[in-house]
């Protein structure tokens, strides 16, 4: 082989190699950041389904406050 040829195959293999491990390298981190969107999302839900929980507390304990509210100017009107 001349060295022209050996010049050319080894910058092909280097390049090879160098393209085959920035593939695998961006599909691991793909992988990661899809595992992450999970671990956000399942965060979000359990944020999401105390804020429903929160919200229905207040709603009862809102409406408790204006019964409460009616009865008493009941009580003074009567």
């Amino acid at each position: 082989m001349s060295t022209a040829s050996k010049l050319v195959l080894g910058v092909s293999v280097v390049l090879t190699v160098s393209t085959v491990i920035g593939v695998h390298l961006k599909q691991s981190q793909d992988q990661q950041k899809l595992r992450e969107g999970v671990v956000r999302d399942l965060e979000r839900l359990r944020r999401k389904r105390e804020n429903l929980e929160a919200l229905e507390e207040q709603i009862k304990l809102t409406q408790k406050l204006v019964l409460e509210r009616e009865r008493q100017e009941a009580a003074r009107g009567s």
